[in-house]
């Protein structure tokens, strides 16, 4: 459900008021308003990410004043004018970064900086497959991989979206909706297999990620677009290779203030810099929730896709 227009919360010990100014769209959104995620309770505002302004802060809150500009993620209630935000989760949001911005990098740019720093930690010199390069977090994939040195191969359904992860720094992209990937990684990484493979997609990928790895590779399966995988038998993981599998969220890594802005501050760093580029290309009002839905489920959609909210 979606309320506009409604009155300000009152914040509870801990927490801070945002009035929202953008709110970011993400699958996990579509996951929540489809049952495939469960709210903690009904009925439930959706939206996990915003940036605006602390409108009023609940006893104990010492890190946020009101006044302030922030970005937060992994909270509930974004698609709304107010919303009530435990204060850890806030980051105080540059100066130098607009309202955009700022709803635009917290939960793919901390996404993509977990996946890249803590679930695998890449390293210079590993090759790493990155399914859906020029989507959202993809985007931001690739230029965090290549920071850190790391070959990309990236994959993508039309050739004016293989351009944008090319764009983005992927050294290869392959064309899934013409080419085997599975096939083209191998060839291009002389039958080894890539070291890890970051696949948002899901039951569509999921068999010839598997495949498209080196022994021991790691898969790292952060999302599922086209819907969930099948059950995973533990013997084809050793059979392929003695594989590792993860389903990571960023709840967990994101998990207390000092993750946060570790996270926050390298990426708010970097696009300050010009070494990390943001893409929003998607803006809908908040009452165009559901085309900005349906549009980003079609994959009809590169870059982040934002919601106006004031």
């Amino acid at each position: 459900m979606i309320f506009e227009d409604a009155p300000a919360p009152t914040p509870g010990t801990g927490e801070a008021v945002v009035q929202v100014h953008v709110s970011g769209v993400n699958f996990v959104d579509t996951y929540y308003r489809a049952g495939l995620y469960k709210p903690p309770a009904m009925p439930c505002t959706l939206g996990t990410e915003a940036a605006g302004v602390v409108s009023a802060v609940g006893e104990g809150v010492q890190n946020v004043r009101p006044g302030d500009r922030v970005a937060y993620a992994t909270s509930l209630g974004s698609y709304a004018e107010f919303a009530a935000v435990p204060a850890w989760k806030l980051a105080a949001l540059p100066a130098s970064l607009d309202f955009n911005a700022g709803a635009a990098i917290m939960l793919q740019g901390m996404t993509a900086h977990y996946l890249c720093y803590s679930t695998y930690a890449l390293r210079s010199g590993d090759v790493a497959l990155v399914h859906a390069g020029a989507g959202g977090v993809g985007q931001l994939l690739i230029q965090i991989a290549r920071r850190v040195g790391a070959r990309v191969i990236a994959t993508a359904g039309t050739p004016a979206k293989a351009e944008l992860a090319r764009a983005a720094g992927a050294h290869e992209t392959i064309l899934y909706s013409t080419q085997d990937f599975e096939t083209e990684v191998k060839r291009m990484t002389g039958g080894r297999g890539v070291d890890v493979v970051y696949d948002g997609v899901g039951a569509a990928t999921y068999e010839k990620s598997l495949n498209s790895l080196r022994p021991r590779g790691y898969l790292v399966l952060y999302g599922q677009a086209s819907g969930p995988i099948p059950s995973v038998d533990p013997l084809a993981l050793m059979s392929k290779g003695s594989l590792f599998l993860t389903r990571p969220t960023l709840h967990h890594y994101a998990a207390s203030r000092e993750e946060i802005q570790w996270r926050t501050g390298d990426l708010f760093k970097w696009v300050e810099s010009g070494e990390l580029h943001l893409r929003y290309d998607h803006i809908f009002p908040l009452s165009q929730a559901a085309k900005a839905h349906t549009e980003l489920e079609a994959r009809r959609t590169t870059g982040k896709v934002l919601l106006q909210v004031g």
